[in-house]
């Protein structure tokens, strides 16, 4: 569907929200979300977004996850709504890191992150149509 073109999104640990500003810097949508960790934490700055990959693979590399079981191996999980990074991927300018969907919604706000930025699924396609490569991303606590 038609939907707002963002400017600039701002994630809130704060807060626990992604907020999608316009040219205007009029706030257009607003999302509950998932981010960071005390292993893992939100990377605070100002960063691009690079792209957007919809039904992505997830490459699993146990070297990037200090949960990893020691017997773990990299990985080509399949794509889809059930995959780690859900039905969509916003890729960043900073290595490993992105905003994404989940295959758990509920968990939304409740749980921790491997310091990517999660959202539902629905959540995710839709910022992904709203944004562009080079939209300024900024991380703040």
């Amino acid at each position: 569907s038609d939907q707002p073109e963002v400017a600039k999104v701002v994630v809130d640990k704060s807060d626990g929200v992604l907020r999608a500003f316009d040219a205007a810097d009029k706030l257009v949508a607003q999302f509950p979300a998932t981010m960071g960790s005390k292993h893992d934490p939100l990377p605070v700055g100002s960063w691009k977004i690079q792209g957007r990959a919809y039904n992505p693979p997830f490459h699993y590399n146990p070297k990037l996850f200090w949960d990893a079981d020691s017997k773990d191996q990299k990985a080509v999980l399949p794509p889809g709504p059930n995959g780690p990074v859900g039905v969509v991927w916003i890729d960043l300018d900073k290595k490993h890191f992105g905003i994404h969907g989940t295959p758990k919604p509920e968990n939304i706000g409740r749980t921790e992150s491997h310091g990517c930025i999660r959202l539902t699924n629905w959540d995710a396609a839709r910022l992904a149509v709203m944004v562009k490569p080079g939209t300024p991303a900024i991380f703040q606590e």
